[in-house]
């Protein structure tokens, strides 16, 4: 599973900060395992990140969750995994008319 460099930070905080340290290592460890694989900004994405706040700046949609939606435009990812059902349910990416949000 692909994880926007954006997101391995927000998630980590969110996983110390709720859940303790522990929870935070053991994602740590998924990533050092290689069952989550963080996928790089690329240049080309920051404009579109940049984008999307705007457009939906009413939402609001940050810039975690905009990195979410540019780097699935640009490999072509139909599905996300995301508990932010509110926020993914309303976008639309330009490369299919809704994501496919798991689980």
């Amino acid at each position: 599973m692909l994880v926007p460099i954006l997101v391995v930070t927000q998630v980590a905080y969110l996983l110390a900060s709720r859940l303790g340290t522990q929870t935070e290592v053991r994602f740590l460890g998924d990533l050092a395992a290689g069952e989550l694989v963080p996928e790089p900004v690329a240049a080309r994405d920051w404009l579109r990140l940049a984008e999307l706040v705007t457009s939906y700046r009413n939402l609001p949609l940050g810039t975690v969750d905009a990195s979410i939606i540019a780097v699935a435009e640009r490999l072509g990812a139909s599905a996300i995994a995301t508990l932010d059902r509110r926020h993914f349910g309303v976008v639309r990416p330009a490369h299919v008319a809704a994501f496919d949000l798991l689980p």
